[in-house]
């Protein structure tokens, strides 16, 4: 494969003190149409317990994925759901959405994503949507080289296998899934399809690149990977949208004035509210 860039994902806080690592590109210049990758990785309870309090969101897709670990997740559409490990949710939050995620009390510790997809102009204002794969599970392909892959978003190839995930479809075409390598395994992806392709590795190393670090990929050359150790990294496709972003917190929009507004709304209580 070839890396176009790299990019060390740094420490930051968010919610109640939750300590993350996070990538973000809120100038849409390098991983168009995804705006944030934060990842949540602590066995200590003192990083995670203060959670996600209810917040607002307008104009992004917020997919979250949990690998150990779980939180409780509530909206104000009702939506009321643990998502623990091996599952995913997805908020299309289009006019606004109000949710929370707070920690399930559990003694395993937390390994867990938020990404933010970006939302075109013309939809970052329809109704909110709501999903997750408690119920369905998600599909695993695997190949005799000691890969595995966990489609979390989007449809998926791995040695000849074919899977969608029940979640979805994400904004711009948007998919994810996880890749497992095991001690000496390879493995080979074809996204040819996207403009967009980049990794964020999350466990031990691959092609001698370590956990933290995202990878934007020539979505034209194949996706090869080997490692040493036992690994996993996050793969991320799309198609960019190429329209102007800004942000203002837990907001994106196209323009400083649709921010305000969107301020506004969430001021005059029109995004509604969670019955706790």
């Amino acid at each position: 494969m070839k890396v176009i860039s790299e990019l060390l994902s740094h420490a930051t806080r968010d919610g109640d003190g939750v300590n993350i690592s996070r990538v973000a590109d809120f100038r849409g210049r390098m991983f168009d149409p995804f705006l944030m990758i934060d990842e949540l990785k602590s066995d200590e309870e003192s990083d995670f317990i203060g959670g996600f309090p209810p917040h607002p969101h307008r104009g992004i897709e917020t997919f979250t994925y949990i690998i150990k670990g779980g939180f409780e997740h509530k909206d104000q559409m009702g939506n009321r759901k643990v998502i623990s490990g091996g599952d995913v949710q997805w908020m299309s939050t289009g006019f606004g959405v109000i949710h929370s995620e707070m920690p399930v009390a559990d003694n395993e510790g937390m390994h867990g994503f938020q990404i933010w997809v970006n939302m075109a102009a013309a939809d970052k204002l329809r109704p909110a949507r709501y999903q997750d794969s408690v119920a369905t599970g998600l599909p695993v392909l695997e190949n005799t080289s000691g890969a595995s892959l966990k489609v979390l978003a989007g449809n998926w190839v791995l040695a000849d296998q074919s899977a969608a995930s029940p979640v979805g479809p994400l904004a711009s075409d948007a998919a994810v899934a996880d890749i497992r390598l095991s001690a000496g395994g390879t493995a080979r992806i074809e996204r040819t399809q996207y403009e967009k392709l980049f990794v964020y590795i999350h466990t031990g190393s691959i092609n001698g690149y370590s956990a933290g670090q995202a990878l934007l990929l020539d979505p034209q050359q194949a996706i090869e990977m080997h490692t040493d150790v036992d690994s996993g990294a996050l793969i991320f496709s799309g198609t960019p949208l190429r329209e102007p972003v800004a942000h203002m917190g837990p907001f994106v929009m196209n323009t400083q004035e649709e921010l305000h507004q969107a301020v506004r709304d969430y001021q005059a209580g029109r995004f509604g509210a969670i019955d706790l």
